[in-house]
């Protein structure tokens, strides 16, 4: 056989090859959206419990929003919380700063009300997943937690309780991170909406 018609007949032995080749290695792959195949980071994966309230599944659920989030750009971002938690702040000013998040999410959703939910959930509406995809607060904020949740100061996750659509009381453990004691520090239910300086609540 003359070397012409070898040639063409080897390249396309090799180009067959070639495709057998990628057809078994893509084969082993996971299928489906790319949000369902986001496996949470080993280094996320706090605590040995594995039930769904656990310390684990929190942790876990707030790493795949996270990461459903991240797969679709923000719309904006808000800067208007960068001092929340900073050094040498105060937890007041730290409510007063949080209170004016949720003015500013009640003008943009002016018939929604306030973000509904635990902690976790509020958080994660407020920093972008929501209708208009805008962080009103950093996603990567450092007063959000491993769980995904708020929290203040003291690294205790702030408890929000929703009066109604434009009520909304937000209250801290205080340093000594337990509720229900003397040091706890609470923005009041009528003062989110009130413009101006919060008046602040101690218990």
């Amino acid at each position: 056989m003359n070397r012409r018609r070898i040639w063409p007949l080897a390249l396309f032995v090799i180009a067959a090859a070639a495709v057998v080749v990628l057809f078994w290695l893509r084969r082993d792959q996971p299928r489906g959206s790319a949000a369902a195949r986001m496996r949470v980071p080993a280094a996320a994966k706090v605590g040995t419990a594995s039930g769904p309230g656990s310390e684990h599944a929190q942790v876990e659920r707030a790493t795949v929003r996270a990461a459903a989030r991240a797969a679709v750009p923000l719309a904006g971002e808000s800067h208007m919380a960068d001092e929340l938690n900073a050094p040498g702040g105060t937890i007041q000013r730290d409510l007063q700063i949080l209170g004016e998040v949720f003015e500013m999410w009640q003008t943009n959703f002016p018939r929604e009300g306030n973000p509904v939910g635990l902690n976790a959930e509020i958080t994660a509406a407020l920093t972008g997943d929501n209708v208009h995809r805008f962080a009103f607060i950093a996603p990567t904020h450092r007063a959000i937690d491993a769980a995904g949740e708020l929290c203040d100061r003291w690294g205790t996750p702030f408890r929000f309780h929703q009066i109604s659509g434009r009520q909304m009381e937000i209250r801290s453990a205080g340093p000594d991170r337990k509720f229900g004691t003397g040091d706890d520090v609470a923005l009041g239910a009528s003062e989110v909406q009130r413009p101006g300086i919060p008046e602040f609540q101690r218990e």
